[in-house]
């Protein structure tokens, strides 16, 4: 249970720190930075507990590397994206309903968006954080913490920069996108976390790798 509510509590200050930057549209504001910084420090805070997904494709990625059990999958989903509604729901309470109309992304340029980004994402968590030859390093958060800032200034335009359908979720409930879009999101972003899992058996044939 303990690795459930690891998994709630940091896709909710993710999903939250989403809401709360990019809602009020504030000047000054910088919401890539605030999102990965975000990432970064609950990953370093639960990494020990439950392996911080935070993101229903970074475990799906996981479990076929071979990195969590089948039994954790499903689990680690519905916890991962009750964290992100209730946070949908803290954020609109804190900030209210954007002032803007919600994106409406275009199919073909966002799904490649999402499945290229997310796809990084993974590849990096698989490389730094479950990879023998990386075990133990002390930079891990860091690294994927500025994987999502950097997909999110690259083309958070695009396609609301979600790279988790956990996100992408939340972005929909908080009028952030279209949620008729959110099947792109989630079929991209699975997709690509799948992908990143064979890349990463590719290039390390080992199963102790």
């Amino acid at each position: 249970m303990t690795k459930y509510l690891t998994e709630a509590i940091g896709t909710f200050f993710l999903v939250l720190t989403v809401g709360c930057t990019v809602i009020p549209g504030a000047p000054g504001v910088i919401a890539p930075l605030a999102i990965g910084a975000i990432l970064m420090v609950m990953i370093f805070a639960g990494g020990h507990v439950s392996g911080a997904h935070y993101n229903p494709a970074v475990t799906l990625g996981a479990w076929m590397r071979g990195a969590t059990p089948t039994a954790d999958v499903v689990p680690y989903w519905v916890a991962q994206i009750a964290g992100g509604l209730a946070a949908s729901m803290i954020a609109i309470f804190l900030v209210g309903l954007p002032k803007s109309p919600a994106l409406v992304p275009s199919v073909a340029p966002a799904f490649v968006a999402e499945f290229l980004f997310t796809f990084a994402l993974v590849y990096v968590i698989l490389n730094v954080a479950t990879a023998k030859a990386t075990a133990g390093n002390s930079y891990f958060g860091l690294a994927i913490g500025m994987t999502v800032m950097s997909g999110a200034f690259a083309v958070g335009g695009i396609s609301g920069g979600a790279f988790n359908p956990a996100v992408a979720i939340g972005i929909a409930v908080m009028g952030l996108v279209v949620p008729s879009s959110i099947w792109i999101h989630i079929v991209s972003e699975l997709l690509a976390g799948a992908a990143a899992a064979l890349v990463f058996r590719i290039l390390h044939p080992s199963r102790q790798a």
